[in-house]
């Protein structure tokens, strides 16, 4: 049985590695995104990309239904969107013989990989129409329970400077999404190979690399991973350490931190240390894993105080200074 899983785990490394590759020709520079991307899909979830326009959040997104066999989706939102917008809706037909009956029609919500471009531009009704999505993999229409797509995922973009005429997520949404990622500006070689690859007569097509199939395999082959003690302990004491009300919490967090991450934040990050030896071709994920993970995880599951704020602190930096707390403490213990 172990030699099986290792033999799966060592074929998804080689589809993995042919993946990256086939993204990269079309997202130039950006490997870490790319691969948290990789990896919150690996692991079934959903992923929150935050960055300025033009930094290619959406040309990712459309790669990634290529490379990725899925039947891709894209959302605009807007203040005026309504939830049926996204849902579908039921419509009354009559037939040729004058009877009439009610027939639903599909939103774009109907896929496998739905882009949720600026979802905060819409108002916190039409937000909430992905709640029970991106959860239950299904939506409620007309009282009737209709699942979506096999696999589900929703890549959402945020434009984190132009917050004019935006309604920020509710902290119920934010914890739905596995990851949050920032997008950051290319260095300069890399704006320089974007430079030359856009602006010529052709440009580099991905092509695809797994089916529906393979992917749904694949997520299998990660929940199935072997997660040492020692990294198990690991998150539940960096998580537990986030919540400074708790016992098990950094008392000197009080009074920076408004409040911590729940219980999915453990298990997004079990998750993603996963995807991460599996993109780099190990067998099994270790602590350097976790400290590694514990940003994308964290960021959006916690807030800071008004205090905090105003003395310039940010959350990134808080999440370093815990996950390297956490680390001195278990190499002294």
């Amino acid at each position: 049985m172990a030699d099986t899983l290792v033999a799966e785990i060592e074929a998804l490394g080689e589809r993995l590695a042919a993946a990256r590759a086939s993204i990269n020709r079309r997202f130039l520079g950006q490997g870490q995104v790319v691969d948290l991307v990789l990896g919150s899909m690996l692991c079934g979830g959903h992923a929150l990309l935050v960055g300025l326009p033009g930094l290619g959040k959406t040309r990712l997104v459309d790669t990634l239904s290529t490379v990725m066999g899925l039947k891709g989706s894209r959302i605009q939102f807007t203040p005026d969107l309504m939830p049926a917008d996204i849902l579908g809706s039921e419509v009354l037909d009559t037939a040729a013989d004058g009877s009439r009956a009610f027939r639903f029609i599909e939103g774009p919500v109907f896929c496998q990989l739905l882009m949720a471009d600026e979802i905060n531009r819409a108002s916190p009704r039409t937000q909430s129409a992905l709640l029970q999505a991106m959860q239950e993999k299904e939506v409620t229409v007309g009282g009737i329970h209709r699942p979506l797509g096999r696999p589900f995922h929703v890549l959402a973009t945020q434009n984190p400077i132009e917050q004019e005429g935006t309604y920020p997520l509710p902290e119920a949404q934010l914890d739905r999404f596995l990851v949050q990622i920032d997008v950051p500006y290319p260095d300069r070689e890399t704006e320089r190979a974007v430079l030359l690859a856009t602006t010529g007569a052709e440009e580099a097509q991905s092509e695809q690399v797994f089916t529906t199939d393979t992917l749904l395999a694949a997520q299998s082959v990660l929940r199935r991973m072997p997660v040492g003690d020692q990294v198990v302990e690991h998150i539940l004491n960096l998580v537990r350490a986030c919540r400074p009300a708790e016992p098990d919490g950094l008392k000197d967090l009080a009074g920076s931190l408004a409040w911590g991450p729940g219980p999915r934040a453990a298990q997004a990050l079990m998750l993603m240390v996963r995807a991460r030896a599996l993109l780099d071709g190990r067998l099994a994920p270790s602590v350097e894993d976790v400290a590694a993970m514990a940003q994308p995880v964290l960021v959006h599951r916690m807030a800071l105080t008004f205090a905090a704020r105003q003395r310039g602190e940010d959350l990134p930096a808080l999440i370093a200074r815990v996950t390297a707390r956490i680390l001195q403490t278990e190499a002294a213990a």
